[in-house]
């Protein structure tokens, strides 16, 4: 893609914004941004370019520009953009500013692996309980965070005001799990299984699948 047609891409995804919402394009491209500089905060950068924001993220450095310029002016030529005030920036315009609570269902090695990671925690995002029909996890905790039995699972949502969970369940699960979550009324699912969820037209269901991701990269490897 030549630079021209990707700012006018840029142009065409920022005209479909319907109102404060952002199109899909923009939104997918600012939280890859979001990623790059909450891991370059963490290295100890204090100014990144747009030069470097592509070669993390693979987007064109024109794009990036274009994209961060029909919000504001965030960076200065010859220096870059100021790293934790980007983030800031982008998070405001993500709407993710502030704390928001979420649910993880399974206590199994790859729910152990989630809860004691930060992967979530660096977005603003806590788990606030996690949840498994096994009663002998039940009690148990991982990283901060304490395993509960699916009778607490609508208290915990109401109290905490949860609107998300994620599942790391094997897909056998995945369905009747969501179907719980659902009733205790969260609204996003996230779900670490291939199984094809089924639920009420509200909730928004956002699988993850590494395989979906490789095949991507493998096409533009191959192209």
């Amino acid at each position: 893609m030549t630079e021209n047609a990707a700012v006018e891409d840029t142009a065409q995804d920022l005209a479909l914004a319907d109102g404060d919402r952002l199109s899909l394009g923009v939104a997918a491209r600012l939280s890859r941004y979001l990623q790059v500089l909450i891991q370059a905060r963490k290295m100890g950068k204090e100014t990144i370019s747009s030069q470097e924001l592509a070669e993390y993220t693979h987007i064109n450095s024109t794009q990036i520009r274009r994209d961060l310029s029909g919000f504001g002016k965030f960076g200065k030529r010859g220096v870059g953009y100021r790293v934790d005030s980007l983030v800031e920036q982008i998070r405001k315009i993500l709407r993710s500013v502030g704390q928001h609570n979420i649910v993880l269902f399974g206590a199994g090695n790859l729910g152990q692996a989630i809860a004691s990671s930060d992967i979530f925690a660096d977005h603003g995002f806590q788990i606030v309980a996690i949840f498994d029909v096994d009663a002998k996890l039940v009690g148990k905790r991982f990283g901060e965070v304490e395993v509960h039995g699916v009778a607490d699972l609508e208290r915990v949502v109401e109290e905490q005001d949860v609107v998300v969970g994620v599942l790391a369940v094997p897909s056998s699960s995945a369905q009747d799990v969501a179907d719980r979550l659902v009733g205790a009324g969260v609204k996003i699912v996230f779900n670490y299984s291939e199984q094809l969820l089924r639920v009420p037209p509200d909730v928004t269901v956002h699988t993850s699948s590494p395989a979906v991701d490789l095949l991507y990269a493998l096409y533009f490897y191959l192209t």
